[in-house]
């Protein structure tokens, strides 16, 4: 019997090679998507098509409404930003960064984890290719899995919690020749933080251009639909 996981799923890239890669290192892939009040809720919809492309054994998706809470472009009335460089989006940790996020996500998974028996988590964190959130790096990783060690039933028992976040140290470019090479329907992930009302990109704001700049430099063709007029990722 193949052991469980639980993988967090947003509908991006890095998440859906995420899923991609659990699946194909063995595991039986319990998929968990949050609704957490997000501006851009259409990668929802991207998560459940990735979902039932990869053949998962569950795609949960659950609702914990941190827009109650405000604090960030993607949840409140805060504008988004646009037009970034790279190096601008590695200055400083951005209005899109959303309060406590992959710590709530993580302790969500965990519980899921508990439940179902699965020892082993999955996240799509990176260091290198992102918008500098402080929930992205490895030394956060780490300490999120000693305290699901500390935190559970589970691991007061023996069971040992694993979080595994195998992107984080990988350049976009990298993570999208991977994704193709795990067949990975790139054309039904979701990365804008700003979409229009059918879901077409803005193209514009940092996970746009970080999208953008990762196919280029993979020499793949980028299957986003943009809205017209956007600019390239400088």
């Amino acid at each position: 019997m193949k052991p469980k996981a639980v993988v967090l799923l947003s509908g991006g890239v890095d998440s859906a090679t995420v899923l991609a890669i659990a699946r194909d290192s063995g595991f039986d892939v319990h998929a968990l998507s949050v609704d957490y009040g997000q501006r851009h809720s259409h990668e929802l919809t991207s998560a459940a098509e990735v979902a039932r492309a990869l053949g998962v054994r569950r795609h949960l998706t659950l609702a914990v409404d941190l827009s109650r809470i405000g604090g960030s472009a993607l949840t409140g009335g805060i504008p988004v930003p646009k037009g970034r460089s790279v190096q601008r989006m590695a200055g400083r940790i951005p209005a899109t960064y959303v309060p406590a996020r992959n710590a709530v996500l993580l302790s969500v998974a965990l519980g899921w984890a508990e439940v179902i028996g699965a020892k082993d988590i999955f996240i799509g964190v990176n260091t290198i290719d992102y918008s500098g959130y402080p929930d992205c790096r490895p030394a956060f990783i780490r300490a999120f899995e000693r305290m699901a060690n500390l935190a559970t039933k589970a691991g007061a028992g023996g069971v040992r919690f694993r979080v595994h976040a195998p992107l984080i140290r990988r350049t976009k470019a990298q993570i999208i020749r991977r994704a193709v090479a795990l067949g990975v329907p790139l054309e039904r992930t979701h990365s804008c933080y700003d979409p229009g009302p059918s879901g077409r990109a803005c193209g514009r704001c940092d996970s746009c251009r970080i999208r953008k700049k990762g196919f280029r430099e993979a020499g793949i063709p980028d299957p986003t639909l943009y809205r017209q007029n956007t600019d390239g990722a400088g």
